[in-house]
């Protein structure tokens, strides 16, 4: 056996629940990740207004506090590379709600990782965490909504047991994009 510290695998990600002291590195890597998540066509100023409105450091305070949501950092060798937010309840979207079919629902309402973690499990492993989550606080099934032109995002969705059940509308930046809402059994709680 070697030993070589050449041969040995790098450390896989680890994820845990976010604090109030994650706000800053949390805000860091939606602001970094969110573009991904964007069909080519839209522009510069609106992804920057979703990241103003939605993702800033302000915003992830509050979600953060919220007992209705669950924040996942992702890291790796001491860095972030990921989260994700979890919110609990019906949706309040009438086309969300019209499409899923298990009750009672959790959305997964953002999962991110940083370019550089592509590859690396970190994305699996949050994804895990975050069901995981769900399935604790009771959930039947998880939803989420991707733009419908990700079909990066779609084809991970899927690999994790997610189908597509309906469409919605996304505002970002003052113009509505279409999605695909996506939504995925949990198993029942023994």
């Amino acid at each position: 056996m070697s030993t070589d510290p050449a041969d040995t695998p790098a450390p896989t990600a680890t994820v845990r629940p976010a604090h109030s002291a994650d706000v800053p590195v949390l805000a860091a890597v939606a602001a970094a990740t969110f573009e991904l998540a964007c069909p080519p066509s839209m522009t510069r100023e609106r992804v920057d207004a979703f990241v103003d409105e939605v993702l800033s450091p302000g915003r992830f305070a509050d979600y953060v506090a919220d007992a209705g949501r669950h924040v996942l950092l992702a890291e790796r060798e001491g860095a972030a590379v990921g989260y994700a937010m979890l919110v609990a309840g019906d949706p309040l979207d009438s086309d969300v709600r019209a499409s899923i079919r298990l009750r009672p629902t959790v959305e997964l309402s953002k999962i991110y990782v940083l370019p550089e973690a592509h590859g690396t499990g970190a994305a699996a492993l949050l994804m895990a965490r975050a069901l995981d989550w769900a399935s604790d606080v009771g959930a039947a099934g998880v939803w989420l909504g991707v733009n419908q032109q990700n079909e990066r995002a779609q084809r991970f969705y899927r690999k994790s047991g997610f189908e597509r059940v309906g469409t919605k509308r996304f505002l970002v930046g003052g113009v509505h994009e279409d999605d695909y809402v996506m939504e995925r059994a949990l198993p029942p709680l023994p």
